[in-house]
């Protein structure tokens, strides 16, 4: 199935929701990473959290998810831009064979920064206090928007990669009656078993959870890979520090590489490619 997000909406219940999708945009963040089973199964949950909570944003710009704790699972981060065009690495500093998530992060935070292209960043930390990632971000959207939320996730990184999730989430402006709504709905996502995620098409999906309800179906999105490194990205870091400082960099190491912890691409610059940075206006002979 491909790499998708769909939104839906119930008719008699203020309550949205998504369903994710992800096998090659997750293949394809793993792919050049020796990560463990552990590792490569939560960046895959992270990778579908991520997609599900871009698409309730209302405006073009950037969202980066990010676990930092103090466990062998050092960081992993997720981002992605409007157009679900997604990457993400993970750093790992010690043996995360057979870890649970908690085992996994330890102490630390889940950090949702995001970016408009119009307008102020905004960033929202929660404290990772709970057993599972999906348990962190319904705890991070209680807290900081008020907003029951309900977040399935799975990912299996053996074999032929595939994640999935489900998002449940009350609107913000509800009845009532909108608690005793929204605990039936999700209590009905609950029994959605790993392997329908990621094989059932949404609207038979929908249909096996709420056969008694009306659901409207919006237009598929497509989640697909793209990392937004290039040599021309390279050379603008390198234009942060100064030419007395690349010029000694090339004195000691003959040349300057740089790798991309999100793709795994590499990036070589001979003194030529870096004339531009080192030119007299910086007051350097060369």
């Amino acid at each position: 199935m491909n790499d998708q997000l769909q939104r839906f909406i119930f008719d008699a219940y203020q309550i949205r929701g998504e369903i994710a999708r992800a096998h090659n945009s997750f293949n394809d963040i793993i792919k050049k990473h020796d990560y463990s089973t552990e590792v490569a199964n939560l960046v895959g949950e992270l990778l579908i959290a991520t997609s599900l909570i871009t698409a309730t944003l209302k405006f073009a710009g950037k969202i980066t998810v990010q676990l930092q704790g103090d466990g062998p699972l050092n960081t992993a981060v997720i981002n992605a831009n409007q157009n679900l065009e997604v990457r993400g690495t993970a750093n790992v500093s010690g043996d995360t064979a057979g870890l649970s998530f908690k085992q996994l992060v330890g102490k630390g935070h889940l950090m949702i920064t995001i970016s408009p292209e119009e307008g102020e960043r905004y960033q929202g930390i929660v404290a990772l206090e709970k057993d599972s990632l999906s348990e962190c971000l319904e705890d991070y959207f209680i807290k900081s928007e008020q907003l029951a939320t309900r977040i399935i996730l799975h990912a299996s990184a053996k074999n032929t990669a595939q994640a999935a999730g489900l998002l449940l989430q009350t609107l913000p402006a509800v009845d009532e009656n909108h608690e005793a709504d929204f605990q039936h709905v999700s209590a009905l996502a609950s029994t959605v078993k790993e392997e329908e995620l990621y094989t059932l098409a949404n609207d038979e999906l929908l249909y096996r959870l709420y056969h008694q309800e009306t659901v409207r179906l919006f237009e598929v999105q497509p989640i697909r890979f793209q990392c937004s490194c290039s040599k021309e990205r390279c050379l603008t870091s390198l234009a942060s520090i100064t030419a007395e400082e690349i010029l000694e960099m090339l004195n000691e190491q003959g040349s300057i590489d740089m790798h991309c912890e999100y793709c795994a691409s590499d990036y070589h610059f001979e003194k030529d490619d870096l004339q531009i940075l080192l030119n007299d206006e910086h007051g350097v002979q060369h």
